[in-house]
């Protein structure tokens, strides 16, 4: 099985899992949430010490170790991005799971369950024409002050929705134009998206244009910019011009 095919098969039974976890009945509220992202976790830790016990890994469920700073292949997955949207049942959440070679995203997943969907690197799909007014994914709850700014001086619609990995998902479906984020996240939030995002022909970024480096002692990731290539330099150009 190739790097691509196990992130690709692993992202999908997780996302099986998490479903029969949340069907159970067992579980509400907080609890459910706690037990879909323990559940998911052992799953992915396992398989992924099991199939690549050479590689390094990084999970947002598991206790950190520097280990994996020395190695050249890690792993770096998120076993239920979006808790909240899990919990309530909707389509925007998602799971990831991303090789980084190098500190660069070269492989990945993101399953999204509520829609029997997997979105991988090895399968790229053509980008359609988009939409003559861009359309820009932020938080459904929360929108940053800085995209809600960007949007209004490029005409861009802006569309809530729940997790890093459905919002990024959204723009290589075809579904939104552009996803710029400035809320803080790490780097199991983004690694999975913007390869599968870079895959599939897109920009991704971060919001000043360097490139996304992953694998570091700090996993914190302030910003991201994944949006169709016609509209990086226009979207990096409003960013900047906020400063």
């Amino acid at each position: 099985m190739t790097d691509a095919e196990l992130a690709a098969h692993l992202a999908e039974v997780a996302g099986r899992i998490l479903i029969e976890v949340r069907d159970s009945g067992m579980f509400e509220g907080k609890a459910l949430g706690n037990a879909g992202d323990e559940t998911a976790n052992q799953f992915l830790v396992h398989a992924l010490r099991a199939q690549r016990p050479d590689d390094g890994l990084l999970s947002e469920e598991s206790k950190d170790t520097k280990e994996r700073l020395e190695k050249e292949r890690v792993w770096i997955v998120d076993p239920v991005d979006g808790t909240r949207e899990y919990g309530e049942a909707r389509t925007d959440w998602a799971v990831h799971v991303a090789l980084c070679i190098g500190g660069k995203p070269e492989i990945g997943a993101v399953a999204l369950p509520g829609l029997g969907e997997v979105l991988r690197t090895d399968q790229p799909r053509p980008l359609d024409d988009g939409a003559d007014k861009p359309r820009m994914v932020v938080s459904r709850t929360r929108p940053a002050a800085e995209a809600v700014k960007v949007s209004e001086k490029i005409g861009a619609e802006l569309v809530g929705m729940g997790s890093a990995g459905a919002k990024a998902m959204a723009v290589v479906r075809g579904e939104a134009e552009i996803y710029l984020h400035t809320g803080g996240q790490y780097e199991w939030d983004s690694a999975a998206p913007a390869a599968v995002a870079v895959a599939h022909g897109l920009h991704a970024s971060r919001i000043d244009g360097s490139p996304l480096v992953y694998n570091q002692s700090d996993v914190y990731m302030p910003d991201l910019l994944i949006c169709r290539p016609e509209w990086a330099d226009r979207v990096l150009e409003e960013v900047a011009a906020l400063a």
